[in-house]
């Protein structure tokens, strides 16, 4: 009983508090902010990095939107916010090329984005494209918790080095890609990519396209789409997002 009594407390903890979204770009934010009000009855607030509050303590997660220069006390708020057990939900171009200027961010987030020839490894972002985001992790919250995919893709999994299999994905239309991200740790993943560049013929598979990771005693999420206010209207990858903060997480 007194299990139950504790797991009970605990639940009802988590589903307390809003979220705070912190920005450099508002419609986008504003369709996600829509989003988690009609799916959990979610609210949230938007603010700029400039205008995070002093006190965290009452959100239940923090999401980060930023797609120009991260600023230094940014940063440390939000990995200090993540280590000390919040629930860090990063977006897109959370993780991308400016983020390297940052001293903390690229350890932190434990992805590498290498320097040097594109053909030989190096870290590369292309718009705008089509890309396919395939489900690598059937079964999981993030990827089934209502969510219907319309879309079946065949994909190779890089890190498992497996041949084609069919996976359920949806596609995304004038979009960005982030080629060649490298981990740097052990990540839980839960989303691919497919892109076909349309000049070589090449298509690239790889399986970045979303993950979570511990973060000291926290947690952290990154999804890679959200390039544009249509991906956060796209209904699986918005509620994706949504189940990334109501996710049970010990």
């Amino acid at each position: 009983m007194k299990t139950l009594a504790l797991l009970l407390s605990m639940n009802a903890a988590f589903a307390a508090g809003s979220v705070l979204i912190v920005a450099d770009e508002f419609p986008a934010m504003e369709v996600l902010a829509a989003k988690l009000k009609s799916a959990e009855d979610i609210d949230s607030k938007i603010v700029k990095q400039t205008e995070i509050p002093a006190d965290l303590s009452s959100y239940r997660a923090l999401i980060v939107y930023i797609h120009g220069d991260m600023k230094d006390p940014a940063e440390k708020v939000f990995i200090n916010y993540a280590r000390n057990g919040g629930r860090l939900v990063l977006l897109h171009h959370s993780i991308s090329s400016g983020k390297r200027r940052n001293q903390f961010w690229i350890p932190f987030v434990g992805v590498n984005l290498p320097y040097g020839e594109f053909e030989n490894g190096g870290y590369r972002w292309i718009d705008p494209v089509n890309l396919d985001v395939v489900n690598l992790a059937p079964g999981h919250y993030i990827t089934t918790h209502n969510i219907k995919y319309d879309t079946k893709v065949r994909y190779s999994r890089s890190d498992a080095k497996t041949g084609e299999k069919e996976y359920d994905g949806f596609h995304l239309e004038d979009t960005e890609v982030y080629l060649n991200h490298v981990f740097l740790e052990p990540h839980q993943i839960f989303l691919g990519l497919k892109y076909k560049d349309e000049k070589t013929g090449k298509t690239y598979m790889q399986d970045r396209a979303g993950w979570y990771k511990r973060a000291g005693k926290g947690h952290l999420y990154y999804f890679m789409a959200g390039h544009s206010v249509n991906e956060f209207k796209n209904p699986i990858y918005s509620q994706m997002v949504v189940n990334s903060i109501t996710e049970p997480r010990p």
